[in-house]
């Protein structure tokens, strides 16, 4: 699919995910700057935890709230909300920094209750009969954007400004940054009412296939959050003494996995969506294979292209199926129900990777090895069930 052939809403939407990738530099910088004032990888993890658990009971709630009122009111009040989280990093010194890193945490987790409406949007504004080809764009033009923005931003904090007051400085640009980006989304985007309906309305049913879905999301959401970006930044860091900025190749090398996987991604099939989903996470199981036997750097780059090849891979075919379980007047209560499903299940695991790092700081990879094979596996016998002849 062109450019020029995707609703114009549709566009928008996506030049504004384009513009906000680079900010999501701040979950790699915060965990720096934690290291550089004093914090080991386990009380990181710890704190992680113990953010999550004060944030969880909302996310329910937040997605029946929104299937009623416009959902770009939601998503202006995430960026609004991580605007105030990187003000308080930006305040995290002296004797209140630690009230001031608790409550920007908070803050961000509040926010994270409300990203299941990105999905919403997508549910509403992308054309359904192609979702997966327009879903090739939204990763396609972030990518881009995060690939230049990291590198860059990397260099500066990781050889420029590398000191504890630069990083709060930084934290107060992308504060403004985020208020920026709310206001585009107001002027750019239709309030997508939670009563909109699409021409094609599905009936909800909880069928073998939506179950499989939520066995799906514990298996991977376990495997995914017990190798998080803490983890990969204790090992460049903390392990192998590099900075920042070494970190950012790695993301730079995400990122150029993910732009390949989007090439890929057009060339497949809706039909075989099982199968890339299988060969995604395949990848992503030699992703973690390799990063379980403390690869040196060159190899970790390797390793991360190969993980984001797959991840991407996969996205927009297991979000599109996804879709076809869900109908758009359902749309926000059962994709926070699955949000908040996935977070129930990841309530401990920010502690447990960080123990599982100070243990080893490799541990990490090798559990979620084990957990991402048995995804593959599980898609390809999907696949291969989908092939035979009833």
């Amino acid at each position: 699919m062109r450019w020029r052939e995707i609703p114009v809403e549709a566009r928008r939407y996506i030049l504004y995910h384009t513009m906000v990738s680079p900010l999501l530099i701040s979950w790699h910088m915060l965990p720096v700057y934690m290291f550089m004032t004093g914090y080991s990888v386990l009380e990181v993890g710890l704190l992680f935890t113990v953010v999550s658990v004060a944030s969880i009971p909302a996310t329910y709630l937040v997605g029946r709230f929104f299937e009623r009122c416009a959902v770009r009111h939601g998503l202006v009040a995430i960026d609004l909300l991580e605007a105030a989280a990187y003000f308080a990093y930006g305040l995290a010194y002296g004797p209140v920094a630690p009230v001031a890193l608790f409550t920007g945490l908070i803050l961000e987790e509040v926010s994270g209750v409300l990203y299941p409406l990105y999905q919403v949007a997508e549910r509403l504004l992308y054309p359904q009969d192609r979702v997966e080809e327009v879903l090739t764009w939204h990763m396609r033009l972030p990518v881009l954007s995060q690939l230049a923005g990291f590198l860059s931003l990397g260099y500066i904090f990781g050889h420029v400004l590398t000191s504890p007051r630069h990083y709060r400085v930084g934290f107060m640009a992308l504060g403004a940054s985020s208020v920026g980006a709310a206001a585009y989304l107001i002027r750019a985007l239709p309030k997508m009412s939670g009563g909109r309906r699409l021409t094609e309305e599905l009936e909800f049913r909880f069928d073998r296939e939506f179950a499989l879905i939520l066995a799906v999301e514990s298996l991977t959401t376990a495997a995914w959050e017990l190798a998080p970006g803490i983890v990969l930044l204790n090992y460049v860091i903390n392990v192998l003494g590099l900075t920042l900025f070494e970190a950012m190749v790695v993301e730079a090398m995400v990122s150029l996995g993910a732009l390949a996987a989007t090439y890929i991604a057009e060339k497949v099939p809706r039909e075989q969506r099982f199968l890339a989903i299988s060969l995604g996470y395949a990848l992503i199981s030699a992703w973690a294979l390799v990063m379980a036997l403390s690869p040196p750097f060159t190899l970790v780059l390797v390793a991360y292209f190969t993980l984001e090849l797959g991840s991407t891979l996969m996205f927009p075919f297991y979000r599109g199926w996804l879709f076809t379980k869900i109908p758009e007047g359902k749309a926000s209560s059962i994709l926070a129900s699955i949000s908040s499903y996935r977070r129930l299940i990841s309530l401990f695991t920010p502690g447990a990777a960080g123990y599982l790092a100070y243990l080893s700081p490799t541990l990490p990879y090798l559990t979620s090895l084990i957990m991402f094979t048995v995804a593959a596996a599980l898609f390809m016998a999907i696949h291969l069930w989908k092939r035979t002849p009833s």
